[in-house]
């Protein structure tokens, strides 16, 4: 069965770095686009960043752009998220979501399987 599992997540200082990284299982990973989804709390899912299957194209939620890095290592069936110059409003859950074609969306009902989350908290 199709698997997504987070790591990288923890507790940084604002202007600090992460790394996200999300393990796929159980399906042929680089042919589905990939994206990374937060979700702050008291509020809704924010979609942040995606990625098509070769890993030639990417976009950006304006909130994040020039901060982060989405990529991805189709050898090694995994997603990354790197992160930079964080700062507090982006403390949320990050979920990494496997979209139902080889390219991405912002729309939520484009993905077909979602990751159990990952913590980031930015505070000093």
């Amino acid at each position: 069965q199709v698997q997504l599992v987070e790591s990288g997540g923890g507790l940084v200082q604002p202007g600090g770095s992460l790394r996200l990284s999300c393990a796929a299982s159980g399906f042929t990973f680089s042919t589905y686009g990939m994206s990374w989804v937060r979700q702050a709390p008291g509020k809704g899912l924010e979609w942040v960043s995606g990625i098509n299957s070769g890993g030639s194209s990417t976009s950006y939620a304006d909130s994040v752009k020039g901060r982060f890095t989405i990529s991805r290592d189709n050898a090694k069936n995994t997603l990354y998220l790197q992160m930079n110059s964080l700062k507090p409003e982006d403390t949320a859950v990050y979920y990494c979501a496997k979209e139902k074609s080889g390219g991405y969306y912002t729309m939520t009902s484009m993905k077909d399987y979602w990751g159990q989350g990952t913590q980031v908290t930015v505070s000093s």
